[in-house]
């Protein structure tokens, strides 16, 4: 089971791209989301099977979590999953 999550750089990339781009709106939101989406991310190495199989590749170890329009992919290897 996954015990650690390691951002990619693209991943860590989207992630800021997504706070600034709703941050344009409502910084208020932006820090909502950015916490909510850190939650999500947290929670993934006590249940790392828990998001779904990437429906386009089908790989057992490629996993997505859903929140709101954001996909949230990730990568089980071994003992830590990384995001991508």
């Amino acid at each position: 089971m996954a015990k650690r999550i390691k951002w990619s750089p693209k991943a860590a990339q989207s992630f800021e791209e997504i706070c600034n781009y709703i941050s344009k709106d409502s910084e208020y939101y932006a820090s909502i989301s950015a916490k909510k989406i850190n939650a999500i991310v947290k929670e993934i190495p006590k249940f790392p099977k828990l998001g779904r199989i990437v429906p386009e590749y089908q790989e057992e170890n490629l996993r997505e979590k859903v929140f709101q329009n954001y996909r949230i992919v990730y990568r089980l290897n071994g003992t830590s999953s990384r995001l991508l």
